[in-house]
C-alpha cells in the first residue's frame, strides 16, 4: 500500500462517541494525507447486508470528506477483530470512542484496554470532539518500566508530521531500583529528542498523590491535546479486573485523548520505524 493510501481507522457503531472518533480521524488523516476507514463489528454474518445499507446512506449524506471513507464490516469480537482488520490493511492507527470511568464505568477503561491490546498499531481513545486541529501539545508519562523507551518512535512521528511539543512527566520514586529505571528512561528519551530536534520540556511529579492522578492534573493544567502512553506488557486478567494504571488514563474524566501504544520489539538503528513509516 502506497504512503498516500495508508488508512486511519475509526471504530463506528452509529453513536455519538463514534462520531467523535471520526472527527479526530479526519484531522489526523488531513495532516498525513491518508484515507479514512470505518470499522463496524457485528455478532452475526446475517446482519452485514443491513449494516452496509446504513453505512452507505450515512457516508453519502453525512460526510463531506474527499475521498469518502472506506468501511469494513465484519462478524467477530471487538476484542480481536478490530486488531485483525488494522493488521490486514496495515493501518497507521485506530481511533476509538470510549466512555469515562465514573462508578461502574470503571469497566469501560478495562474494556478499551482489552481492545487496544489486540492491535500492533497505536490506538487513540477519545471521549469528546477534537479541541484543536491536531495534537501539538502532548504529555508523555515516564516511570521505571523499560518499554517507556519505545515511545520515542511515535513521539518522533507526531513531531515530524504535526510539529508537536512534548511534556515529559517523570514519576517520583524512592526505591533505588525504580529510581535507576526512570533515570535510564529519561536519559534515553532526552538524548533521542535532542538528536532529532524534538521540542520538549521535563517535569518531575511531586509524589504527593498517586502518579496517574498527578499525570492527569499536570495534563489538565498544561492544556494537553493528548497523552501518549505505553500499555502494560503481557497484560493479564488481573490487570483487566483490578485495573492496570493506564486504564485510568485512557478513561480520564478530563476527556483528553490518549495515544496508547503496545510494546513491540525496539528497532531504532535504521531510523524511524513507527507503523511502517
Amino acid at each position: 500500500m502506497e504512503e498516500h493510501q495508508k488508512l486511519i481507522l475509526a471504530t463506528w457503531d452509529f453513536t455519538e462517541k463514534s462520531e467523535y472518533a471520526l472527527l479526530h480521524a479526519i484531522n489526523i488523516a488531513r495532516g498525513l494525507r491518508h484515507e479514512i476507514g470505518l470499522i463496524h463489528i457485528v455478532k452475526k454474518t446475517s446482519e452485514i447486508p443491513a449494516v452496509e445499507i446504513q453505512m452507505n446512506e450515512i457516508i453519502k449524506s453525512k460526510f463531506n470528506i474527499d475521498p469518502l471513507p472506506r468501511y469494513f464490516i465484519r462478524e467477530g469480537s471487538i476484542f480481536h477483530t478490530i486488531g485483525d482488520i488494522s493488521d490486514e490493511v496495515n493501518a497507521r492507527m485506530v481511533i476509538m470512542g470510549t466512555h469515562g470511568i465514573k462508578g461502574m464505568q470503571k469497566l469501560m477503561g478495562s474494556w478499551a484496554l482489552k481492545v487496544i491490546a489486540s492491535s500492533k498499531c497505536p490506538f487513540i481513545t477519545v471521549q469528546a470532539p477534537p479541541r484543536s486541529d491536531s495534537y501539538k501539545n502532548i504529555v508523555i508519562p515516564i516511570n521505571y518500566r523499560r518499554e517507556n523507551k519505545e515511545s520515542v518512535n511515535w513521539a518522533y512521528f507526531f513531531s515530524k508530521y504535526f510539529h508537536a511539543r512534548f511534556h515529559i512527566y517523570q514519576a517520583h520514586h524512592t526505591d533505588t531500583n525504580f529510581v535507576k529505571g526512570v533515570e535510564s528512561n529519561i536519559l534515553f528519551l532526552t538524548k533521542f529528542f535532542k538528536a532529532k530536534n524534538i521540542q520538549y520540556d521535563l517535569h518531575v511529579a511531586s509524589g504527593k498523590e498517586e502518579y496517574v492522578k498527578e499525570v492527569m492534573e499536570f495534563s489538565t493544567e498544561n492544556n494537553a491535546d493528548a497523552i501518549l502512553i505505553m500499555t502494560t506488557k503481557s497484560i493479564g486478567l488481573t490487570d483487566y479486573m483490578l485495573g492496570a494504571q493506564e486504564q485510568y488514563i485512557i478513561a480520564n474524566d478530563q476527556k483528553i485523548p490518549v495515544i496508547a501504544i503496545n510494546p513491540q520489539p525496539l528497532k531504532l538503528g535504521g531510523g524511524f520505524r513507527a507503523g511502517g513509516g
